[in-house]
């Protein structure tokens, strides 16, 4: 089905993130169209759009990009970011030079203002979507489909592939935006996406020490993507975020969006602190004990001699140099991880 006009790709609703909040469970038809500059525009499914440049558009960089968000329902702020680039785009105000996927992860959760309403789907990635204690989940189904969608838009465009999935915390930060870099054995950071993250005032990195069931695990392990969780604030509700605080990110993915050139490094963001993981803690059982507070911060950190776990049997110490903490949450079953320590590289 080709529709058209622009209009016709989001129905009756003003814009692509009012339409995907009012068909979050439907199960629409793909639908295309064209602007008048030739951009191909296909709403794949509900909060998925897959946006191609003319072929004569000249695009220096030689690269195609995926772009997630809402992977958590109630991390609205990137939501909001990405859907403003739609519409700038669809009103003419720059020109698509780049392949593009975007993705709005998990309607339904957004719809609640939930972080997820059976399971995490950033833990239902890279094929854990198929363990059996998730058969017919709903969230799921969404991962399936969203590896899949994925797997062919990198098939479609076999250049260079770049992900970033944007993300708010639920905790506080000693570090307010935040990326991490997933684990693929031997591999270092290109230059040129730790100048994007600079130019997107995100001035901390963190590379991770395994692989794992996250989107930009996914995709980076199996799309051979250089892939990006990036933490970018606080969660807030949708329309109580102040945007201003994140015209960072924005002008940097309008800018990759458009092909033009990586802007000089300009002070206060230009230094990037790289951390790697030195523990991974996990909860041991029924006498794990977790000796950091519910409401500490991402990056707080902790002196050397620190215990900051012990059980019947085990106990862990910060060891001769300082180590922070990132992601502590002593509410998970057993087996899984309560958080990371981490020290500067």
């Amino acid at each position: 089905m080709t529709a058209t006009a622009p209009m016709h790709l989001f129905d009756a609703s003003p814009d692509w993130l009012a339409h995907t909040l009012a068909n979050a469970t439907a199960d629409l038809p793909e639908i295309k169209t064209t602007l008048p500059d030739g951009t191909r525009i296909s709403r794949k499914a509900v909060g998925v759009l897959q946006l191609l440049p003319p072929a004569n558009r000249e695009n220096p960089n030689q690269e195609a990009l995926i772009m997630s968000a809402g992977i958590h329902g109630n991390e609205t702020a990137p939501i909001e970011v990405l859907n403003a680039l739609v519409s700038e785009l669809l009103n003419g105000e720059w020109q698509l030079a780049s392949p593009l996927l975007l993705i709005l992860g998990n309607p339904p959760a957004m719809v609640a203002g939930e972080r997820f309403l059976d399971v995490n789907l950033n833990r239902l990635l890279n094929g854990a979507h198929g363990k059996q204690e998730y058969v017919g989940l709903p969230e799921a189904a969404r991962a399936q489909f969203l590896e899949e969608a994925c797997r062919q838009f990198a098939m479609a465009h076999p250049q260079a592939l770049s992900h970033y999935d944007l993300h708010t915390a639920i905790r506080p930060s000693k570090r307010e935006k935040f990326a991490l870099y997933p684990f693929i054995e031997g591999r270092q950071v290109p230059k040129v996406q730790c100048d994007f993250l600079l130019e997107a005032e995100v001035e901390t990195l963190l590379l991770q020490h395994k692989a794992g069931t996250t989107f930009s695990s996914f995709s980076s392990s199996v799309l051979g993507a250089e892939s990006f969780t990036v933490e970018l604030g606080k969660v807030r509700p949708f329309g109580e975020n102040d945007l201003q605080r994140f015209e960072g990110i924005k002008k940097a993915l309008r800018r990759r969006f458009c092909g033009e050139p990586c802007p000089a490094k300009q002070p206060p963001f230009d230094h990037l602190t790289v951390f790697e993981v030195v523990h991974e803690i996990l909860n041991t059982g029924k006498n794990f004990r977790f000796h950091i507070p519910d409401d500490v911060a991402n990056f707080t950190e902790y002196p050397p001699g620190t215990v900051i776990w012990d059980d019947d049997n085990a106990c862990y110490r910060v060891g001769a140099t300082a180590e922070a903490v990132v992601f502590p949450n002593r509410d998970v079953p057993v087996g899984q991880r309560v958080g990371l320590m981490i020290r500067p590289r």
